[in-house]
């Protein structure tokens, strides 16, 4: 016998209501943060798996890491009724699901790992924050609708808006897929349809988005699909720059890149280069409230038995390098800052060479660990997340290409230190020693064994 379902069980209002009464084959909610829009599509799942015998579904994301800690906590915490979760709801590990007593399931995967997900059928396929998809991704998992145990075969997702000209934006635009716009009001947590009235969560929500600036002003409060105005990078974008990632071949060199902050996020980055001079970010921490000692510690854990960096290029906090040295044991170099200068460099890997591609990539998984406060602020939690919010400073009479905005810029300054590195210097300097090279000669047995 089932336990009892909750008190209160949900009931989908406003654009979760449209999500569920919806008959198309393609359906997007796409709105500001905070207004439910993952747990109604998580409930409609919940729904269709009790309700319909052996149904099969699907939540998907561009990669399988960034469920864990997104819609698995919101399905199992807030979706599935007390008591259900090993009760009457399995998790299988080894198949990566949810099974019903019913024989339906809720399998669990990413399109980084697609082989399995691409050899099942689905009846239901939630695409969580679709932004990160490109249209070959979501075309492909379209192709897995045929289980035919549900009334209607759907692929749906949610999304918080981007720029006007992503992928999603036009093929919503076209007509192939219903984009349901959906507002705070949708979310009973922050706003009471019975008094009409905002609730205590609702309004300390509200308070944290109107602090925000902008375009992220314009996306999370607003809803509004834009490009920020006098943006710096315009020719970033994330379905060409933001890639899989892949096995990094140990001859490519490596480069460190340390941006300090405590208040403002500590970024470090870890670059590999290709043998055409290509730069992949491959790994970085983004994080608050933490010391450069405890950060040092987890540099060294984190680049265990990789090669050792070519480089470990620095902002010039005399402290925070100094710190970081006595941690780490190796030497550091000031970066080079001049911003305009270095920007331009940046701009020039971005855009795509004479085979079609860019000289610099991040790897879209690159980022240790989420920053919950950043998160709760709704600011960028990783150097991709800052690129299409860097902006010119045009208050006091400024002209666009004199100086960017100093406001969530730690990954991207940690960007432009290291492509000043490699760009802007001449070659007496540019193939200067290895930081192991550096070491006493005593001592350099020791980081080689650490390194490699």
């Amino acid at each position: 016998m089932r336990p009892d379902p909750r008190s209160a069980p949900y009931q989908p209002i406003g654009s979760a209501r449209k999500l569920w009464t919806s008959r198309d084959s393609e359906i997007v909610l796409s709105g500001p943060a905070g207004t439910g829009k993952s747990r109604g599509c998580l409930e409609l799942l919940n729904y269709r798996a009790d309700r319909y015998p052996d149904s099969r579904h699907l939540i998907l994301r561009k990669t399988r890491a960034s469920l864990t800690q997104t819609a698995i906590v919101t399905f199992e915490k807030n979706v599935l009724p007390q008591g259900w979760l090993g009760e009457v709801v399995k998790w299988r590990t080894q198949e990566q699901e949810y099974r019903y007593p019913n024989g339906s399931i809720i399998a669990v995967g990413g399109m980084d790992k697609a082989t399995k997900i691409m050899s099942s059928e689905y009846d239901t396929i939630y695409v969580q924050e679709g932004i990160e998809l490109n249209e070959e991704d979501w075309e492909s998992a379209t192709t897995r609708l045929r289980n035919g145990k549900t009334p209607r075969q759907q692929i749906i997702g949610d999304t918080n808006p981007g720029s006007p000209t992503h992928w999603l934006k036009k093929r919503s635009d076209r007509g192939s897929i219903q984009m349901v716009y959906c507002q705070h009001e949708d979310n009973p947590r922050l706003y009471s349809h019975k008094t009409g009235q905002w609730t205590k969560a609702g309004r300390a929500y509200l308070a944290m988005l109107e602090k925000l600036t902008g375009v992220r002003y314009k996306r999370l409060r607003q809803g509004l699909w834009v490009a920020a105005e006098g943006l710096v990078y315009s020719d970033w974008n994330p379905a060409l720059h933001l890639i899989d990632r892949f096995d990094i071949p140990e001859d490519w060199p490596r480069y460190w890149v340390i941006d300090f902050g405590f208040t403002n996020p500590f970024v470090c980055q870890w670059w590999a280069e290709d043998p055409d001079g290509r730069l992949y970010l491959y790994r970085e921490i983004y994080h608050t409230q933490r010391l450069v000692e405890d950060h040092a510690r987890h540099i060294l854990e984190l680049s265990l038995g990789e090669p050792a960096p070519r480089a470990i290029i620095c902002d010039h906090d005399a402290e925070g390098r100094a710190t970081l040295e006595r941690y780490v044991k190796l030497n550091t170099i000031a970066a080079h800052k001049a911003v305009t200068e270095g920007i331009q460099a940046v701009q020039a890997r971005l855009r795509p060479a004479g085979d079609g591609k860019p000289r610099l990539y991040m790897l879209r998984d690159c980022t240790v660990e989420r920053d919950e406060n950043l998160d709760e602020k709704k600011a960028p939690a990783s150097t991709a997340e800052e690129m299409d919010g860097y902006i010119w400073d045009t208050a006091g009479g400024r002209k666009r290409g004199e100086e960017p905005v100093k406001k969530d810029d730690h990954g991207a300054d940690a960007t432009r230190y290291l492509t000043a590195y490699k760009d802007l210097r001449d070659n007496s300097v540019r193939y200067a020693p290895s930081v192991l090279e550096m070491q006493p000669e005593e001592e350099r047995s020791v980081f080689e064994d650490f390194f490699s």
